[in-house]
């Protein structure tokens, strides 16, 4: 298919918190084996912020070998642990399979449970100012004499309400928001957040939610199933190949955790265990909070498979118009 600078390429934007459904809808939907119209008519391009790091399988819940050859997926699997992956990169990378997606007469479907990527690709970046590599290096220096812990006090200090978003775990996120503060003498939360949907797409999106209760036993049920399929011999083998816990990928819960209890004692596994759990479930609150007024959004329960299944296939039916991939599926319909 051909593009040209007025093509609006559709996108189907699926988003939920971990434990939701995405993969099942997904594989249900578009899978090479699904009885759905939309066979085989898509590909997936993943909003997760750890599931692109390369060799983190099991404790970010990666589709399966089995699952991808059955629908393809991109953004998994492609940086090393050791590297960061930043929300700007994701939007770039996204923009470009969308587009890559589409001119091979696909449906581009963004699906994942990282809200800040999610909301990032549909409205847009904040136009925060580029980043100044000789006060990013002091800030490097400091950080590592006074630890990561220095500075996210001192962001909490100067900018509140940036701090409260990001992991004071999370090195990058909290020396770039510092940069910004020293940089323009404003805090990066005050910096216009776009609240219109991009023009260059036409998006369908669609949040994926279950009761809390529900949702908080399946993230306990599926930590019980990491461990059950070898998370802790995952983690091990990461650790004996010289992954450390100030690595970007280090920082996933599932595996941070890991470097906070002494894996080699019963009590240090179940402290392990439950703190995985617990910071899943405030992660999956989370994530809701970045999801909050996006334009057009529909919300569709998932506690019934087949009925989110039929609703989520009713609702591309009514937009096959403005998808008209090579008109298949309009003609399919």
């Amino acid at each position: 298919m051909t593009l040209n600078m007025q093509t609006k390429i559709p996108v189907l934007v699926l988003f939920a918190p971990t434990a939701t459904g995405k993969t099942a809808l997904t594989l249900n939907l578009f899978g090479k084996s699904s009885p759905s119209f939309f066979k085989d008519k898509a590909e997936i391009i993943s909003a997760d912020s750890m599931q692109v790091y390369k060799d983190l399988n099991i404790g970010t819940a990666k589709p399966t070998l089995q699952e991808q050859s059955e629908l393809s997926h991109h953004l998994i699997d492609c940086i090393p642990y050791d590297k960061q992956f930043t929300v700007a990169d994701f939007v770039e990378q996204a923009d470009w399979w969308c587009k890559d997606i589409y001119s091979r007469g696909k449906l581009p479907v963004v699906a994942g449970g990282t809200g800040f990527y999610i909301r990032s690709f549909l409205l847009g970046l904040p136009e925060t100012p580029e980043s100044d590599l000789e006060l990013r290096h002091k800030l490097i220096e400091r950080c590592s004499q006074e630890g990561k812990e220095v500075m996210y006090q001192e962001l909490l200090t100067v900018d509140p309400e940036s701090a409260s978003k990001i992991n004071p775990n999370d090195e990058y996120r909290i020396l770039r928001a510092l940069e910004v503060f020293y940089l323009t003498g404003k805090p990066r939360s005050q910096f216009v957040i776009n609240t219109s949907l991009r023009e260059n797409f036409d998006f369908i999106t669609i949040f994926l939610e279950r009761e809390r209760q529900e949702l908080f036993e399946r993230i306990n049920h599926r930590v019980d199933i990491m461990f059950d399929s070898g998370l802790k011999e995952e983690v091990l083998s990461l650790i004996q190949k010289g992954a450390k816990k100030e690595m970007p990928g280090m920082q996933a819960i599932g595996y941070r955790e890991w470097f906070e209890y002494d894996y080699n004692t019963e009590q240090g596994l179940e402290k392990i265990k439950y703190n995985i759990k617990r910071n899943s479930r405030k992660y999956a609150k989370k994530q809701y909070t970045f999801m909050k007024d996006i334009p057009g959004a529909i919300h569709i329960a998932a506690t019934d498979s087949q009925k989110m299944l039929e609703k989520v296939q009713e609702i591309l039916k009514n937009k096959a118009c403005a998808i008209d991939l090579n008109n298949d599926l309009s003609n399919n319909i």
